[in-house]
C-alpha cells in the first residue's frame, strides 16, 4: 500500500480541521469505551452536582488546552516518529474531552465560553515548542502532563466517594496523563527552565479559576 507523504499545506489543512472539530463538533475518539458506563449514577445534592459539574468544565478546558498543545506540536515537528507519538497522544485527549462531556451532561451543567481563548494560546505555545526543536517540544508535553496529573488529583480529593461515575473518569485520565509524560521523557524530553515551568503553572490556575465561573 503506497503511504502519501503530505506537504506542510497539507499538514496545516488537517490540522485546522481538528482544531474546528475540537472546538465547536465531536473530535474522533479511539476504541475506548466511556469509563463510568457500567456505573449507577450517584444521589448529589444540588450543590455537589453543581460543584461536580464546574470541575469536569474545568477538565474539558484542560483537555481543549491540551489538544491545542498536542496539534501545534505535530504541526511543527520534525521527526516523523515525534509526530506520531504527538498525534496518537492527541487521540488520546480527545477521549478525555469525550469523557468529559459526557459528564458535564450528565451533571446538566456546560462547557466554558473561554474554550477559543484557551485553545488559540495553547495550539500558539505548541506550535512554538515545535518549531524549537522536538527535544523541547516533548520536555513541554512532560511538564504539562505533570501539572496535570497533580491537578486531576486535587479534583480527585474533592468529590466524594459517592461520586463514582466522576471519580472513575478522572481516575482514568490521571493515568492516561502519566504515561503520556513517561513517553515524552522516555523519548528524549527536555527539562524545562524554571520560569517556563513557574508561568506554566499560574497560567494553569487563572485558566482553573477563570473557567468554574465562566
Amino acid at each position: 500500500m503506497k503511504i502519501r507523504n503530505y506537504s506542510k499545506t497539507d499538514r496545516f489543512l488537517i490540522y485546522f480541521d481538528r482544531a474546528v472539530r475540537t472546538l465547536l463538533t465531536k473530535a474522533p475518539v479511539t476504541e475506548r469505551p466511556y469509563p463510568a458506563k457500567e456505573i449507577p449514577e450517584a444521589d448529589l445534592t444540588d450543590v455537589e452536582q453543581d460543584h461536580h459539574g464546574r470541575l469536569m468544565r474545568i477538565n474539558h478546558t484542560g483537555e481543549i488546552c491540551a489538544q491545542a498543545l498536542y496539534q501545534g506540536q505535530a504541526l511543527t515537528a520534525k521527526l516523523p516518529q515525534v509526530r506520531g507519538q504527538m498525534e496518537r497522544a492527541a487521540a488520546e485527549e480527545n477521549d478525555h474531552l469525550s469523557w468529559c462531556k459526557t459528564r458535564i451532561d450528565e451533571l446538566d451543567n456546560r462547557t466554558s465560553y473561554l474554550n477559543p481563548f484557551w485553545f488559540i494560546g495553547s495550539y500558539t505555545i505548541g506550535s512554538v515548542a515545535g518549531l524549537i526543536g522536538d527535544k523541547w517540544s516533548l520536555g513541554f508535553v512532560a511538564e504539562t502532563e505533570r501539572q496535570v496529573e497533580k491537578h486531576l488529583q486535587s479534583h480527585l480529593n474533592q468529590i466524594p466517594l459517592k461520586d463514582q461515575r466522576t471519580l472513575v473518569i478522572l481516575e482514568k485520565m490521571k493515568a492516561d496523563e502519566r504515561n503520556h509524560a513517561e513517553k515524552a521523557i522516555a523519548g528524549g524530553a527536555a527539562k524545562l527552565p524554571f520560569p517556563i515551568r513557574m508561568s506554566m503553572k499560574i497560567s494553569a490556575k487563572i485558566m482553573t479559576k477563570s473557567v468554574y465561573y465562566i
